[in-house]
């Protein structure tokens, strides 16, 4: 495996909203502020993104997309580690999530299920929480302090 390089991402080329799009994953908030991005690839090019959102002592974990050349490599897992260590620099304490298709992904990663109406108001009034992803998705939460 080549070197693989995590950079803060700037979507100049809707690369990310393409990706997210083709995985099913909502795009309609991604330049809202409060958000970062981060690009994840190596020499062949673009492996995946993950995003984090808010501000203050819980943030929400969100649009987690590995390209589908290289799904079931380890990237997801990089990828998720990589904004966890971020997050927590930023000092950040949980990190919340939705979603509908990896809950499992996420459990073995150490995020528990949680009820939505549990949610602290910064994360029950995201976009992604509010109205974009159903209430079928699976709400998991995860201490990082």
């Amino acid at each position: 495996m080549s070197r693989v390089t995590f950079v803060p991402f700037a979507d100049d080329g809707d690369l990310l909203a393409r990706a997210l799009s083709a995985a099913q994953i909502p795009t309609d908030d991604l330049t809202e502020p409060h958000r970062e991005f981060f690009a994840l690839s190596d020499d062949a090019g673009p492996i995946g993104f993950i995003g984090l959102e808010g501000s203050g002592a819980d943030r929400l974990l969100r649009s987690l997309v590995v390209l589908p050349a290289r799904k079931r490599q380890g990237y997801g897992g990089l990828l998720v580690a990589h904004a966890e260590a971020v997050a927590r620099q930023s000092g950040v304490e949980r990190l919340h999530l939705l979603t509908q298709t990896v809950p499992d992904f996420f459990r073995s990663r150490g995020y528990r299920p949680a009820d939505r109406a549990s949610a602290p108001a910064s994360i029950a009034s995201t976009v992604q929480f509010a109205s974009l992803c159903p209430a079928s998705a699976a709400y998991l939460v995860k201490d990082i302090a």
